[in-house]
């Protein structure tokens, strides 16, 4: 009998699995699919010759997790690569908001939009010097963050106090309006908001716009050598290697519970796996609480808030092989992983509020990536192995656009979600379609199949908006990994901090079980060696 049982081999929950075993627990981590990873994954099923990620592609909050970090998957072989730039927005004048690998030439570009723009660049990324550090810390530790809070609160008031917090509180296009004269760190900052579900003037928006935008600045958008696999391939021998157990195709169909307390898993094929001390779920919160817990066992005020859980945007994604780059319109775009696509703030306005009342965008906000650009292993040289993806409603009332698209996501659907994706490329980078050797459609449901975390192929496992974050996040009064079930934890981007490849969760599940042990000094220890 394990110590505990891990349900899901996602990036959480092979995380909580390593630390787990680092306090010389016994772990068995049970997935579904046939192949760990969760939204970690790639595969050459594009074409032979070029590796195409899943899911997830580009990884800031990887390369500043502390968490990470601890784990030093560098000794697993883990390597990263970056792209010449980081991040690009064209516009459709030629003219190109770029974010650098060095700040001094981020504000180099940004000055040629408005000359004062570059120390308005150069400002924040000497706030983000300050506090990031802390900040991050802050992030990835259970809510309410104790130690890193108070440092977190000694830098803020050093680098302006509330004047600070009122900044990471504004809306994105709010921010960007007060900070930027120009164009160009309006771009960076609001596109970089919707990586997530937050629309150009959502409260809170700005924070995270300049949050990745900072992250971007300091640690780059940085890619596994060889793909998405690789992230995961060493989360995985490091767990073998200290012992843990691995087990794919296994799908959990319930939580064994014995007088309200979690006691181990059934599986579909009727295998029961006993935990001796912690179950740790890396699933969604419905999933674990409705599905493999039930409403039966959980109390009524926690069921009420499940009906008022909310999904983040769901996702349509196109991969390609190209059989050469990318000809944009914009030069600076050419050196970029990863490329934003979009008619300005108004554009992005625009495509948001379409999400919003329920409509397929029309013109669709397109977040583009260059794996070959940024790791030249991805194809043969001269090609570049690339894909998109755009959010869309998790409920679509109906299509902007003229295609009459429902959600019912048939190949017709499909084939015409994918064309309007490549439109909106073709508007930047003339001929684009001319070189697509082959593609993919990733449709909302077919990334839901894939990874069942994900509905819709919401990427964040719940919306990133202020009411379900920190002491909202799953539901109100959460925060922490614990459930109201005892050994029982939630291990995955459903619980604070969310979203993102950074093992948070998962940590924080792994340090919640131990402690109930009395093993947190033990792990602490672990984690040092």
């Amino acid at each position: 009998m394990p110590d505990a049982v891990v349900i899901g081999a996602g990036p959480n929950g092979l995380v909580a699995a390593n630390l787990l075993v680092d306090a010389g627990w016994s772990v068995q981590v049970l997935e579904a699919q046939e192949a760990p990873g969760g939204a970690v994954r790639s595969d050459r099923g594009v074409h032979p010759d070029y590796v195409s990620d899943l899911f997830s592609a580009f990884y800031p909050l990887a390369a500043a997790s502390p968490v990470l970090a601890r784990l030093d998957l560098a000794a697993e072989g883990l390597r990263w690569s970056h792209a010449p730039a980081v991040l690009a927005h064209p516009l459709p004048d030629g003219r190109c908001a770029v974010l650098e690998r060095r700040v001094e030439d981020t504000c180099t570009g940004l000055a040629d939009f408005d000359a004062a723009d570059a120390d308005a660049w150069l400002d924040m990324y000497r706030t983000w010097s300050r506090v990031g550090p802390d900040l991050v810390g802050a992030l990835f530790t259970p809510f309410p963050p104790v130690r890193s809070g108070l440092r977190l609160a000694a830098k803020l008031r050093a680098c302006g106090g509330l004047r600070l917090a009122r900044k990471l509180a504004l809306p994105v296009r709010r921010l960007g309006e007060e900070e930027f004269a120009g164009e160009a760190g309006r771009l960076l900052l609001a596109g970089n908001a919707l990586h997530a579900d937050l629309a150009p003037e959502a409260a809170g928006s700005g924070g995270f716009g300049w949050l990745m935008s900072m992250l971007g600045q300091s640690h780059g958008f940085p890619v596994p050598l060889g793909g998405a696999d690789a992230l995961t391939a060493a989360l995985v021998s490091r767990l073998r290697r200290r012992g843990g157990v691995l087990r794919c195709g296994k799908r959990v169909t319930s939580v064994v519970l014995r007088a309200g307390t979690a006691t181990g898993v059934m599986t579909a094929d009727g295998e029961s796996v006993d935990a001796r001390r912690a179950v740790l779920a890396d699933t969604s919160a419905p999933a674990l609480y409705r599905d493999l817990v039930g409403e039966e066992h959980l109390p009524s005020r926690l069921v009420r808030d499940l009906g008022r859980f909310q999904w983040d945007f769901a996702t349509f994604k196109v991969d390609w092989a190209l059989t050469g780059r990318v000809p944009w319109t914009s030069p600076g775009a050419a050196g970029a992983g990863t490329v934003h696509l979009a008619r300005g703030v108004d554009g992005l306005t625009r495509f948001a509020a379409q999400i919003a009342a329920g409509q397929v965008p029309d013109e669709p906000f397109v977040l583009f990536g260059q794996m070959t650009t940024a790791d030249p292993s991805r194809s043969p040289a001269g090609t570049e192995s690339a894909w998109a993806y755009t959010h869309l409603p998790q409920d679509i009332a109906c299509d902007a656009g003229p295609d009459r698209i429902t959600g019912r996501w048939d190949r017709r659907e499909q084939q015409a979600m994918a064309d309007r994706v490549e439109a909106q490329v073709e508007r930047f980078a003339p001929g684009f379609r001319g070189l697509i050797a082959a593609r993919r459609i990733l449709a909302p449901t077919t990334l839901q199949a894939l990874d069942e975390n994900l509905r819709n192929g919401a990427i964040n496992n719940g919306t990133t908006a202020l009411h379900q974050q920190t002491v909202f996040r799953p539901t109100p009064g959460s925060g922490r990994p614990e459930t109201p079930v005892r050994r029982l934890y939630l291990a995955s981007a459903a619980a604070h901090p969310g979203g993102g490849v950074h093992g948070a969760p998962g940590a924080n599940a792994a340090r919640a079980a131990l402690r109930s042990q009395g093993l947190a000094g033990v792990l602490h220890r672990a984690q040092r060696v």
